[in-house]
């Protein structure tokens, strides 16, 4: 982080004097700035690249860096009003409009202003990140003999095996592909498995990312309600006969937003449900690896239990490392698979394998169970103290579950709350949260807020940040 620092402050510094050079000029050289600045070389180096990236500066190998010469006028501005009609006209066709609602993702990956007490967040911290082992894991990786070279399309063996194993003994490696990250690995079942207009049922409430790759697609998503043991059944059942839909989208394991997990006697129904539709079952394994430290053993995923491949599992290192090590895996078996990787290969050809030599060091390294220990421990220390805040200063706002893993808490809002009012009421307290309307695909049957515990620094910012928020329930309550 210091460096960094330096780096900015050195090219703001280097940006304000470039007036005083006329265009076409020699800079100092490297090692001039570097006896003024008593800053290292790299730190000039990176300073300049900053220039240089930003058209500012251009350098001469031999020769030095030099302030740029001045752009020639810009071009006259164009008239972009022609793709409001083309646009609207494109989607005019469509059974159900392709059209991109990306809020209810943005609003777990913005940066909140500084201050701000981020309860938004859908990563772990950075001091809970790690950053050792990915670096360490990383640099290892780019020495390995054909590190740069192309992987095969489907991944690189080895990486498919250890996720194979950590899905469960009834998978091989030849059923799993290698994705970047869960989100794209969503996105290539989805397309796989429903054509364009079709009904794809989904938990209400659910993940918004999977609802915007849902309605992007020109697919309908028709809600079947959770409670606290997951999807019901009955309800499943109805909605499959109602719809004729062919594609089912779930979190088994601590769901998204509510943190439930499917209880043992709906797993078996939910398969055979399915399997009576001719259906399939899109299992996103998504926070298996942020179970907390009380949690017990967990269930299998489904996919584990599936030797008739209704289940196209969907899991993936993210969550449990960095927003930026994406690296997933999707497993199916059946014609299915075939499906699955051709349109991988269409659209991303593959995962780059330097990504991947680097997950299969990481996972592979004594780092990695402590890294998950450690994690587990600091989850539910977060949980725990936001759980207590909560019943100390927001006891209105009702709790329905607390969950043993994953790294929020659902909240219910009092009947009448207008929630888009309780949101920037929070955000004006120093408070970043995520409105639960973009979690339903249908009408909500009551305002909620989702609050993330692991994006934050750790426990005192957790309750300070509850704190406020009594400040933001006064405002709207009254």
């Amino acid at each position: 982080m210091q460096q960094s620092s330096s780096v900015k402050e050195l090219a703001d510094q280097l940006r304000r004097e470039l007036d005083h050079y006329s265009p076409g000029g020699k800079l100092p050289s490297s090692r001039a700035l570097v006896e003024r600045f008593r800053v290292s070389p790299v730190t000039v180096s990176r300073a300049l690249a900053h220039l240089v990236a930003e058209g500012l500066v251009v350098t001469r190998p031999g020769a030095g860096a030099f302030r740029a010469l001045p752009h020639a006028g810009g071009a006259p501005a164009g008239d972009t009003s022609w793709q409001e009609v083309a646009l609207s006209a494109d989607s005019a066709a469509d059974v159900v409009p392709r059209t991109v609602d990306a809020s209810g993702v943005t609003v777990s990956l913005a940066v909140p202003p500084p201050g701000v007490t981020e309860f938004n967040g859908g990563y772990l911290h950075p001091s809970l990140q790690p950053e050792k082992a990915m670096a360490a894991a990383l640099s290892r990786a780019g020495r390995r003999p054909g590190a740069w070279g192309r992987p095969p399309l489907e991944g690189l063996p080895e990486l498919r095996e250890w996720f194979a194993r950590s899905i469960g003994d009834t998978v091989t490696a030849a059923e799993v592909l290698i994705t970047s990250g869960g989100q794209s690995a969503l996105t290539t079942a989805l397309r796989a498995l429903a054509p364009p207009g079709a009904p794809v049922l989904v938990e209400s409430p659910t993940y918004p990312g999977m609802l915007a790759i849902a309605r992007a697609a020109g697919l309908r998503p028709v809600p079947v309600p959770v409670d606290a043991d997951g999807v019901r059944p009955a309800l499943l059942a109805d909605a499959f006969r109602a719809t004729g839909a062919r594609v089912f989208v779930c979190q088994p394991l601590f769901q998204n937003p509510t943190g439930a997990v499917l209880a043992p006697q709906r797993r078996g129904e939910v398969l055979r449900i399915a399997r009576a539709a001719g259906a399939f079952v899109i299992e996103d394994d998504f926070v298996r690896r942020l179970v907390h430290a009380d949690a017990g053993p967990l269930p299998r995923p489904l996919a584990a239990d599936d030797p008739d491949g209704v289940v196209v599992h969907v899991c993936s290192l993210t969550k449990a490392t960095s927003p930026s090590f994406r690296v997933s895996a999707l497993a199916a078996r059946g014609p299915v698979l075939e499906r699955l990787r051709a349109i991988q290969v269409v659209d991303t050809f593959f995962v780059p394998r330097p990504l991947q030599e680097a997950a299969l060091e990481l996972v592979g390294s004594p780092a990695w169970p402590r890294h998950l220990r450690t994690v587990s421990t600091e989850l539910k220390a977060r949980r725990d103290a936001m759980t207590a805040a909560l019943g100390l200063y927001l006891p209105e706002l009702t709790l329905p579950h607390i969950p043993s893993g994953g790294y929020h808490l659902w909240l219910r809002l009092p009947d009448g709350t207008d929630e888009p009012a309780f949101t920037a009421a929070a955000l004006r307290a120093g408070v970043a949260l995520a409105p639960g309307r973009p979690y339903f695909s249908a009408e909500p049957p009551a305002g909620h807020v989702r609050l993330s515990f692991a994006a934050v620094a750790g426990t005192g910012e957790i309750t300070e940040g509850v704190r406020r928020l009594r400040t933001a329930c006064d405002e709207v309550l009254g």
